[in-house]
């Protein structure tokens, strides 16, 4: 298979299922763009096996356990069209591939169940499943001093990871999973224990303090991984911004109502984010 179908493939799979991603990925130029696209596209797949509920637990691992190996057998001429994309990625930018075996190994950690007893535990999740993403995107966005970046980069990702655990802790409750670090859930009081109707059975304002808490630490890991943005080139920097200014504006409507986040999906409307994006590209100019 020629690179070029791999791309057109990873593309697609960008503007059908990165909902808020798309939108920073559309502001790098083509060459970053088709590469970030497959990173995305990847790390797309490799989550699904994590999330993939109608799958036995045995099959999803196994096909962890499968996509681990196609990624380390990436020089072997792949003839999937997403493995055709990351390699050629790979060849051209000098993305660290061994990000996506942790990020293999935070999806493992889904499948298992795995909970989470200290900010330090959830820290760790943190970092393989959207720290890693941080990383390999500064491999396709390139940066002058790229040890100072990457540790900023993989800030950012946990920021992100942060902001997704708070916008659905009720959807993950509802598939039992707990993702908040029970030290915090024991500080606030809160067991995030459900009613026959699916509602948090804790006192409402336990539950807001318990947000509230949550979103101001995920705010902090924003203020340090922004620091990110002035070491990226114009268009990475857009592509970085705008990305992360979507989910910290999430964060802002989390923080704000928290209750409204536990009785269902906050987003934010198209046009916002298209606002977002196109005032992250003005000031990077």
């Amino acid at each position: 298979m020629d690179p070029s179908d791999g791309y057109r493939y990873c593309e697609q799979v960008v503007r059908s299922r990165a909902r808020n991603f798309s939108y920073g990925i559309r502001l790098l130029p083509p060459p970053k763009r088709r590469a970030l696209s497959a990173v995305y596209a990847l790390a797309r797949r490799i989550d699904d096996f994590g999330d993939d509920d109608a799958m036995p637990a045995d099959k999803r691992l196994a096909a962890l356990v499968a996509t681990r190996k196609q990624i380390s057998d990436l020089d072997s001429r792949p003839t999937d069209p997403v493995f055709v994309a990351m390699a050629d990625a790979a060849r051209r930018y000098p993305i660290p591939l061994e990000a996506f075996a942790e990020l293999v190994d935070g999806c493992e950690a889904d499948v298992r169940g795995a909970a989470y007893e200290t900010f330090d535990d959830l820290l760790a999740y943190c970092r393989r499943v959207a720290g890693t993403i941080g990383r390999l995107s500064l491999g396709v966005f390139g940066a002058a001093d790229l040890r100072a970046a990457e540790p900023l980069a993989d800030a950012l990702g946990v920021a992100l990871q942060l902001t997704n655990i708070l916008r659905d802790v009720r959807e993950d409750a509802l598939r039992g999973r707990v993702y908040l670090p029970g030290e915090d859930l024991a500080r606030f009081g809160c067991s995030l224990q459900r009613d026959a109707s699916g509602r948090f059975t804790d006192p409402p304002s336990r539950l807001v303090a318990l947000m509230r808490f949550e979103a101001a630490r995920a705010s902090e890991w924003y203020d340090t991984g922004f620091r990110l943005i002035p070491m990226l080139d114009p268009r990475s920097g857009a592509c970085a911004s705008a990305m992360a200014d979507i989910y910290r504006r999430l964060l802002a409507r989390i923080a704000a109502d928290p209750l409204a986040a536990l009785h269902g999906r906050v987003s934010l409307p198209p046009w916002e984010k298209a606002v977002v994006a196109l005032r992250s590209l003005w000031m990077v100019r």
